[in-house]
């Protein structure tokens, strides 16, 4: 048994947590805040046989992608441009997962 792990970026999260659900996946939504950019993400976890692990990976993968983002910096503060007028580009990821051995799974 494993419990993967996938931080989703907001944009995708409703589409990947139903995608899963619709493939017989059951997973549990969290709220997260975090990275680069510390804009929300929603963190899913989800328990998985062995076997599955490949394809439960295969449907985050398909419904997430990487983007470019333009973010507010702060690198023009002290010359009189405020934050909000200058704007960097950022990538952000559409999936970050992590696979964990399950020593013991009880559902009640």
């Amino acid at each position: 048994m494993k419990l993967i792990i996938a931080i989703v970026n907001n944009d995708d999260s409703a589409i990947v947590s139903a995608s899963l659900t619709t493939a017989g996946y059951y997973t549990t939504k969290l709220s997260t805040t975090g990275g680069f950019l510390q804009t929300g993400n929603t963190t899913l976890l989800i328990g998985a046989d062995d076997t599955e692990v490949d394809n439960v990976i295969s449907v985050i993968k398909e419904h997430s992608s990487t983007r470019v983002k333009e973010v507010p910096t702060n690198a023009s503060f002290g010359r009189g441009i405020s934050a909000a007028d200058v704007k960097a580009k950022a990538h952000v990821s559409g999936a970050t997962i992590f696979v964990l051995s399950v020593d013991a799974f009880e559902k009640l």
